[in-house]
């Protein structure tokens, strides 16, 4: 395997390349333009949003901005579960194409899975649709478990998911699902690749930056990265500091080593067993008699829960 380096990517069955290291924008709205801005500037070339997040616009008009060819830009959006359907996601893929001022998008993913089967289903349909008219490049799939992967697999459909985007880091490695995804052809991106901050004070990561034998002196989050990337995973991390930004792209000329990456290995806590409540088919502020469910944990993380996807009516 040649050295990694910024413009590595990554051949995804549809027959398109990722890029291996993206940059996320949820949460970010007020700085969504200037952080895309500095993020292409610094040598980004992968830019991950969502209908959800609620700054298509800013993205596409960043991408547009930015002097750099739109073919050497990859951009990924989905579509979450309220408006799932094969009707709503042609249209839903057409305003996201308006709001982005863009020709088409690279990637484009089923946001999560909680509009139950026979919608997902709809609206897979309606994506590879939108492939063949040249709209979307690639599609694919976000927070699935293994039951849902085998579920769209069974379709048959002539354009297979070419990605499940679902939260990884060495505390969250849902080995089930990314062992599956692999033996299926199916590229990982990883949500909250940097824990959302909460592990950088962890002894192993402190350890590692300071005085590991492998690499220079780099921080917590440049480590969790490199073990992504090193693990084969498309790692999306966010910010809107035009520093922090160019320092989680300084992942290159040093590597983990082998026993070093077994130590993060030993890090994942996603098969801790233990029992999670999660709404399922309830708006925010509604009371609906059955609308909550409890889930064993260990196979998605879901909002900083780690949610069993597998189990329930529904799902």
């Amino acid at each position: 395997m040649p050295p990694l380096t910024l413009q590595s990517s990554v051949l995804l069955s549809s027959g398109h390349t990722l890029p291996l290291l993206g940059f996320g924008v949820y949460q970010n709205r007020t700085e969504c333009y200037s952080a895309c801005l500095a993020a292409l500037k610094t040598g980004y070339r992968h830019i991950d949003c969502a209908q959800i997040y609620l700054n298509e616009a800013e993205v596409g008009r960043a991408v547009r901005d930015s002097g750099i060819r739109r073919e050497e830009i990859f951009v990924t959006s989905k579509i979450v579960s309220k408006n799932h359907g094969y009707e709503s996601t042609l249209k839903g893929v057409e305003e996201s194409l308006e709001r982005m001022g863009l020709d088409y998008i690279d990637l484009f993913l089923i946001h999560d899975p909680l509009s139950g089967s026979r919608k997902r289903i709809e609206t897979y349909r309606a994506l590879v649709e939108k492939v063949q008219e040249g709209k979307l490049r690639s599609i694919g799939v976000s927070n699935f478990g293994v039951k849902h992967l085998q579920e769209l697999l069974a379709q048959h459909f002539p354009i297979p998911p070419a990605v499940n985007q679902i939260e990884i880091h060495p505390f969250c490695q849902l080995v089930d699902i990314t062992t599956y995804c692999r033996e299926n052809n199916i590229v990982i991106q990883a949500y909250c690749p940097l824990t959302r901050s909460l592990h950088f004070t962890h002894p192993l990561l402190q350890r590692l930056s300071h005085h590991s034998r492998s690499t220079p002196s780099v921080t917590p989050a440049q480590i969790l990265l490199r073990w992504s990337l090193q693990k084969g995973f498309v790692p999306l991390p966010k910010s809107t500091s035009p520093s922090r930004i160019a320092e989680n792209a300084d992942l290159y000329g040093w590597e983990l080593s082998e026993e070093e990456m077994t130590e993060l290995d030993g890090l994942d806590e996603s098969q801790v067993e233990r029992m999670i409540p999660v709404e399922v088919g309830k708006k925010k502020g509604e009371k609906k008699a059955g609308g909550e469910k409890w889930k064993r944990g260990g196979s998605v993380s879901w909002g900083g829960s780690v949610v069993d996807w597998r189990e329930g009516d529904g799902l």
